[in-house]
């Protein structure tokens, strides 16, 4: 196998690992494209015979962290202020070939690619959250790690334990299914069947009353039916706003709704957004609203023809 099959081999679960570092779906691109030119710089240094994919992992890891580093990026607060927040196309992560076809492939769970919990550890310092990420998700050894990232064991393992403190310290939520089930996807054809008729009263009875509403890079924060409300009815109720349609999709093994809008007077439905949903107890209780800068990687067009809707 020459270097560039060996990499390809590895790219997806790469930049799987990367976007766990960044949280940014284009920076984990940039990110996956350093570790190719600094792999290939030291091809010669891999000797045959060793494990080529934790080789990988090690330079995709501290090219975070110089990333990271580059970038002055410094851990927030709050999860809310986790602006550079980007979602990850389930079409890509099942490129991951199965264990059973790629033994060493590294499955990707829900659990560690919501995007809770995404905005959890970028609370964490840059080296604390590599090597939680390299001992709870790769579940490498201590010695592994230390040795990936330059720290002694004892280092490592302090590390590990203060990450995973914060993580303890975060809201819990219910334990979720490898993938949408098919309540969510049912929930989500009925919550787009209520936005496309600019129903408020069916939208309503969908949400959760302590329903979480937040949009990346935006500051802006909605805890409660109480504060989402008059959002919603501006988005409904202003002709201004225009007509919606909106296409089911899934995003870090959550549904999504990808939205397109014609504006007043307009001919054509053009991307707008992407909400990734998180359900719970039989309705929506969280809303994470993207751009449409990502809609391309999604799969989904532009513009919506009427075909695709009807």
């Amino acid at each position: 196998m020459d270097f560039r099959e060996l990499f390809e081999r590895h790219r997806r679960e790469l930049h799987v690992h990367c976007y766990r570092m960044l949280a940014s779906f284009t920076d984990a691109d940039d990110a996956v494209q350093e570790t190719f030119l600094r792999a290939w710089r030291h091809r010669d240094d891999f000797e045959p015979g060793t494990n080529a994919r934790a080789w990988l992992y090690r330079i995709a890891t501290n090219a975070c962290l110089d990333a990271i580093r580059r970038s002055n990026r410094r851990p927030p607060s709050a999860s809310a202020e986790v602006s550079w927040l980007q979602p990850y196309p389930d079409r890509l992560l099942d490129e991951i070939a199965p264990p059973d076809e790629q033994p060493d492939a590294v499955v990707v769970s829900r659990e560690t690619i919501e995007l809770a919990y995404l905005t959890t550890i970028q609370l964490l310092p840059a080296r604390q959250r590599a090597v939680l990420l390299l001992r709870d998700v790769l579940e490498w050894s201590a010695a592994q790690t230390a040795e990936a990232l330059e720290l002694t064991v004892p280092a490592a393992n302090s590390a590990l334990q203060r990450a995973r403190a914060t993580l303890k310290a975060a809201p819990e939520r219910d334990e979720m299914p490898a993938a949408p089930t098919q309540e969510e996807r049912e929930l989500l054809v009925r919550l787009i069947a209520a936005h496309d008729s600019a129903d408020v009263g069916a939208t309503v009875a969908l949400l959760r009353e302590d329903v979480r509403v937040t949009m990346p890079p935006l500051p802006m924060e909605y805890n409660g039916l109480a504060e989402f409300l008059p959002l919603l009815h501006r988005a409904f109720g202003e002709p201004s706003m225009g007509e919606w349609r909106l296409v089911p999709t899934s995003a870090n093994r959550l549904p999504a709704a990808a939205s397109y809008l014609r504006e007043p007077g307009g001919t054509e439905f053009r991307a707008f957004k992407l909400d990734v949903i998180r359900m719970a107890g039989g309705r929506v209780a969280e809303f994470t609203t993207f751009d449409a800068s990502l809609f391309e990687q999604f799969d989904l067009p532009g513009v919506l023809r009427e075909s695709q809707f009807r």
